[in-house]
């Protein structure tokens, strides 16, 4: 019988449960999944439960069998619930699955397949060739869990991160004054809202222009925030200042992407860069001669991103949209009206209308008195 034929009647309670826990790992456990584990007894009492912690640390399967250890719980006989399959490769840290295994438990009930090749599978059956039953869940819970790992599922099925695309604007579209006066369109409750998906994210991704203009710190600034997601300038020109205040954030590494350029100067900038902290990448350069967009996502997929989240200006959100590398808009929108400023994206003039990029409303949420809009693009 294969796995999909299985009845899932695993209790929808348990696995709710290893989701809620899955999401403290959100800000935590980038590059790897988010994943939750609850171990419960025949009787469906919890013996133990854990989130996955930051990289090179426990998987949530260890940490739940250490908590139910810490409580004196024998798990011998008992069915876990798991959020993502157990891993079954040396990475970081040793195969969860062997854990599993050793400590004897009777069933595993799993929301989701894990699509790394490294994984793909083999852990269910390890499992399953020691004799441990192996439970898939329901769809509703298997979307759930895909949601949460949004970001490691596209890198590993396709090699690039999942883009998420931020933009602040009012209600006819525009991010700022004729001047470039924006302080501020969105209110104080969205700006901290913005903080948050930056903490979620591997890496924060903005354009060279948006660093001179406005010499913006893009970190995380959270209470008890233990991890600074990576900085991505696309710079072509290698315009980005060694002074700027964003290579004053410790603990992040900042990439530089530019293309191979012979201009007078660009050795000595680039030095200057390298001895402020930076990393230089240079790629190819595209059609228009700037930094290839396509290429950078595949680099960035390389370099272990999950979830990129861009906060850039008009021209270089207009090329990430005409690019198609847009997967999600995150868009605060202000109850104002500008008229003539600056518009969220440059796009080309089109002459039809069915041209149009469709998107479609994953989620809105009121945030203080602005409004959140999660949109996802619609296939072509």
């Amino acid at each position: 019988m294969s796995l999909s034929d299985l009845a899932h009647n695993a209790p929808m309670s348990y696995f709710q449960q290893a989701l809620e826990l899955a999401a403290h790992s959100l800000t935590l456990s980038n590059p790897n999944p988010r994943v939750g584990c609850v171990i419960v007894d025949a009787d469906g009492r919890t013996l133990g439960q854990g989130y996955t912690q930051q990289r090179g640390g426990p998987h949530a399967e260890i940490m739940a069998l250490r908590d139910a250890a810490s409580r004196g719980e024998d798990v011998v006989g008992s069915t876990v619930y798991v959020t993502l399959e157990p891993c079954a490769h040396h990475g970081r840290t040793p195969p969860c699955c062997d854990a599993l295994i050793a400590a004897r438990v009777a069933k595993v009930c799993i929301a989701l397949r894990d699509p790394n090749p490294q994984v793909a599978g083999q852990g269910i059956a390890r499992l399953q060739a020691a004799g441990i039953a192996v439970e898939m869940a329901p769809p509703e819970i298997e979307a759930q869990a895909r949601e949460i790992n949004i970001g490691f599922l596209r890198r590993m099925e396709h090699g690039v991160p999942w883009v998420r695309l931020k933009t602040a604007s009012s209600l006819d579209g525009m991010t700022a004054l004729g001047n470039g006066d924006s302080q501020w369109i969105t209110g104080e409750t969205a700006r901290a809202d913005v903080q948050h998906w930056r903490a979620r994210a591997c890496a924060v991704l903005t354009g060279s222009g948006t660093v001179v203009a406005d010499d913006p710190l893009l970190n995380v600034r959270l209470p008890g925030t233990t991890r600074q997601p990576h900085l991505v300038i696309v710079d072509s020109r290698l315009r980005t200042p060694p002074t700027a205040r964003l290579f004053s954030v410790p603990e992040r590494q900042v990439w530089v992407v530019t293309v191979d350029r012979n201009t007078p100067g660009r050795e000595e900038r680039a030095a200057a860069l390298r001895a402020a902290g930076a990393e230089i990448i240079t790629l190819e350069a595209g059609l228009d001669g700037r930094s290839d967009l396509r290429a950078l996502m595949q680099e960035l997929g390389k370099r272990e991103v999950n979830e990129l989240h861009v906060e850039a200006g008009a021209i270089l959100n207009g090329a990430m949209l005409e690019a198609g590398l847009a997967d999600e808009l995150l868009a605060y929108v202000a109850p104002m009206l500008i008229g003539p400023g600056r518009p969220l994206a440059d796009l080309p003039t089109l002459q039809r209308l069915s041209d149009a990029s469709r998107w479609g409303l994953h989620r809105m949420q009121e945030v203080g008195e602005d409004l959140r809009l999660q949109l996802r693009r619609k296939p072509s």
